[in-house]
């Protein structure tokens, strides 16, 4: 059984930075996708970005790209997304999802709070 444990979130001011975590445990495989999705209050969870276990993949909802990053280090077996240039609208709990064929493994989620 996979567990993702996220963690980084936090209070912080509009135009500000965070990077938050993912920490993957148990079994380890190759060929999977790491997705970073939120939820923000009395809306529905949205994509966020998209990792592929090799790196050479990755992929940004249009409301984050320019500002957030995701990156990976396997040897830790980490995920991490970096997020700049953070607005109030960025507000959310976030969720790292593991997807691996018909695997599907999600974390407890993160706070995220941007002050205005």
């Amino acid at each position: 059984q996979v567990q993702l444990v996220e963690s980084g979130g936090g209070l912080v001011q509009a135009g500000g930075s965070l990077r938050l975590s993912c920490a993957a445990s148990g079994p380890t495989f190759r060929d999977y996708r790491i997705n970073w999705y939120r939820r923000a209050p009395g809306k529905e969870r949205e994509f966020v970005a998209a990792i592929l276990w090799s790196g050479d993949w990755t992929y940004y909802a249009d409301s984050v790209k320019g500002r957030f990053t995701i990156s990976r280090d396997n040897a830790k077996n980490t995920v991490y997304l970096q997020m700049n240039s953070l607005k109030p609208e960025d507000t959310a709990i976030y969720y790292c999802n593991l997807v691996r064929g018909s695997l599907d493994y999600w974390g407890q989620g993160t706070q995220v709070t941007v002050s205005s």
